[in-house]
């Protein structure tokens, strides 16, 4: 981090209670539970560390794509890095997901930061290729002059840090497990990082299909506490 103002940056955007609605899912955390897939703190950490491995090899790959982008001023290889995530994203709840937490910090943005090229992509999104979460994430880091290996983490640090807020709701769990649990999961960001960032978009794969089914079984239930 080569400045302290980057790091406060990098804290303000990447803080897991910056509103952008990560609040309402669970990633699929909400059926796992119902279903008894995840039921303590060691499958917590399993389903914890299933949700960042295929955040990092699917979307993670977008935003460092998006990320450097940006730098480049190259808008058609931003919204090409939004089709990417978009078309990844089977079922409906994820497609929800990932467009509304997009649209808000996009929105978010143009209210604290202003005129940026995430602007010009949301001008011009309303006509087709929405834009998504991680991919407005690494523009809007991008622009702030935040690195895209500190991008990448903080985008896998709020992947894990929603599955824990919900958790919280859902189980038997405190605050300090779910701590535990962030501390260990995070130990993994460097590795993950080292694995993707040379990928490209026809790269990007999250084969996860237990968390596919959740969502889809989620999607059909009666009584949420979660949109995911």
């Amino acid at each position: 981090m080569s400045t302290v103002t980057e790091a406060l940056k990098l804290l303000q955007f990447g803080d897991s209670v910056f509103p952008v609605g990560a609040f309402s899912f669970s990633n699929g955390l909400e059926t796992a539970v119902e279903q008894g897939a995840v039921h303590d703190r060691a499958t917590l950490q399993e389903f914890v560390r299933t949700v960042t491995r295929a955040a990092a090899t699917g979307d993670g790959v977008a935003l460092l794509v998006a990320h450097r982008a940006a730098r480049a001023g190259d808008l058609d290889r931003i919204r090409a890095a939004d089709e990417a995530v978009h078309l990844r994203k089977i079922n409906e709840e994820t497609r929800t997901m990932t467009v509304r937490m997009g649209r808000k910090l996009a929105e978010a943005a143009e209210r604290v930061v202003g005129e940026s090229l995430l602007r010009k992509r949301v001008a011009e999104s309303g006509v087709g290729v929405p834009v998504t979460y991680p991919v407005a994430l690494g523009v809007l880091f991008a622009e702030l002059g935040v690195g895209e290996a500190d991008a990448f983490a903080a985008h896998q640090y709020g992947a894990a840090s929603m599955v824990l807020g919900a958790a919280v709701r859902l189980m038997r769990v405190d605050h300090l497990d779910t701590q535990s649990i962030l501390f260990a999961v995070n130990e993994r960001v460097g590795e993950d990082y080292e694995e993707v960032r040379t990928a490209g978009l026809d790269d990007m794969q999250s084969f996860a299909p237990h968390l596919d089914v959740l969502a889809g079984a989620h999607q059909h239930a009666h009584v949420r506490m979660f949109m995911s």
